[in-house]
């Protein structure tokens, strides 16, 4: 190699010290080119966001375009920008993880087998693995103990604290994105087990294809900015807002729609366009809002659908009727709470509402439930304005639901503040799919039993000398 060719090494190699892009291109210049900007766009935002203030960071990318890639290649820059770094990650499954572990490892062992290839010890000459302190998934390096930890849902993080989290693409495939049960558990495994061996100062970044609402990428965006932590966001689509793609080099339009031909529309939105797929899924598309009650009403009502077991919710509904048979959407309890904090609940917003009808469903308890909220009343309101219709709902629930969602969706109103009046409901109707597993159908349901009873119940004036 002669003197110019050193010097541009030199140089090369310096400039990789210093910038994580021109990092990832010292190591795989093929695919890390200047001239993908995406990739430029990422690898930038990463390097701002180790060095800023912010505490999360999650990236949204579609498949092929190197956000795994990315990710171990960003472990390996941090190591040699702070050798004390405690780095934790977490994908899918053991395997996943450990793979991971493998590569970020052995690209900081690799020997230089070309004197004009670079490799990580050209960068960082002084960060090297500790000798016999090298397994696939817990390793150290020479001058700390512990410096990685590879993990995932069902591995262990027991005694391993971390300055640094990467998350890397949770989900398996579009069947687990619609699993409810499996995207809570994602998220308690985050909440209980990643977060609390996050160090005081820690950085966490989450790196996957947005799949659902509910995913860790969605709840991380929605619930961690309300519990105190700075939150930056990117999202990169495969198929611009123009028609252009994001990288032709790496997908090509026709490649595009080759592949997403054989894929639903939901599947394809979410890998390739990162729009969740509950959101082309979802039983619910629209809801009806209002900001004043027309004058029309003819009756004040009720439809509680109370809880099956001790994990469901007690959905109820107070709407009022009109003359032309629409619902508007007064009151609406959505609880987990016992029964002796929910029976006189909904006995004072029936009393503070004069509900002329209240029917409550009387599978599993709910007889006894309505029973104990008709004497509250009584009791302690002293009316008896209320009457209650006590019955049993022997036809199926989703083809109730699912048989009732257009209706629901034209005839039903909601307050203009619903969604911030009601954030959990609001969240449980407007995620609800059409197909797959849902957490729980308890809202739906209830909101199916508000349909039924205005299409079908007998309309009768409950009162005397006016509406209410």
């Amino acid at each position: 190699m002669d003197k110019r060719e050193r010097i541009r090494l030199g140089a090369k190699i310096e400039l990789a010290r210093r910038e994580f892009f021109y990092f990832c291109h010292a190591l795989a210049p093929d695919f890390y080119r200047p001239e993908r900007n995406f990739l430029v766009k990422l690898c930038n935002s990463m390097q701002q966001f180790y060095f800023s203030e912010d505490d999360v960071l999650v990236i949204n990318i579609p498949p092929r375009h190197g956000k795994s890639r990315t990710a171990g290649l960003f472990a390996q820059w941090v190591f040699g920008k702070n050798r004390h770094e405690k780095i934790m990650t977490g994908s899918y499954n053991e395997t996943l993880s450990t793979v991971f572990s493998k590569q970020v490892r052995n690209s900081i062992q690799e020997v230089k087998a070309h004197e004009g290839k670079i490799v990580y010890s050209d960068i960082f000459p002084g960060v090297r693995i500790k000798h016999g302190d090298a397994a696939m998934n817990l390793w150290s390096l020479e001058g700390g103990f512990n410096n990685y930890l590879a993990t995932s849902p069902t591995g262990t993080a027991t005694g391993f604290g971390a300055s640094l989290i990467i998350i890397d693409d949770l989900i398996k495939n579009a069947e687990e994105a619609f699993n409810a049960d499996v995207l809570e558990k994602h998220w308690s495994w985050f909440v209980n087990t990643m977060l609390s061996r996050l160090e005081t100062g820690g950085k966490i970044i989450i790196i996957m294809t947005r799949w659902h609402s509910d995913d860790l990428a969605g709840r991380a965006l929605r619930e961690l900015p309300e519990l105190g932590y700075s939150v930056r966001h990117i999202k990169m689509k495969a198929v611009q807002d123009d028609g252009s793609m994001l990288c032709d080099e790496i997908l090509t339009r026709k490649e595009y729609e080759q592949k997403t031909s054989a894929m639903s529309t939901e599947v394809a939105s979410a890998n390739y366009q990162q729009e969740p797929i509950d959101i082309k899924g979802r039983l619910y598309s629209r809801f009806k809002t209002y900001d004043e009650l027309p004058s029309n009403v003819v009756r004040i009502a009720s439809y509680t659908d109370t809880a099956d077991t001790g994990g469901d919710y007690l959905a109820s509904f107070i709407y009022a009727e009109t003359k032309d048979k629409e619902a508007y959407i007064l009151d609406a309890i959505y609880t987990k709470e016992p029964m002796e904090v929910t029976e006189p609940l909904l006995a004072q917003k029936l009393y503070e509402h004069k509900v002329n009808l209240a029917r409550i469903e009387s599978n599993n308890g709910g007889r006894g439930f309505g029973r104990s909220v008709q004497r509250i009343l009584k009791e302690k309101y002293g009316t008896n304005r209320t009457s209650f219709d006590f019955f049993y709902q022997s036809k199926n629930k989703e083809a109730r639901i699912l048989s009732n969602a257009t209706w629901v969706m034209e005839h039903i109103y909601f307050p203009a503040n619903w969604r911030h009046r009601w954030p959990e409901l609001y969240q449980a109707l407007t995620t609800y799919q059409r197909e797959g597993k849902n957490a729980y159908d308890d809202a739906p349901d209830a909101l199916t039993g508000v349909a039924e009873s205005v299409q079908d119940y007998t309309t009768v004036k409950l009162f005397k000398g006016g509406l209410f």
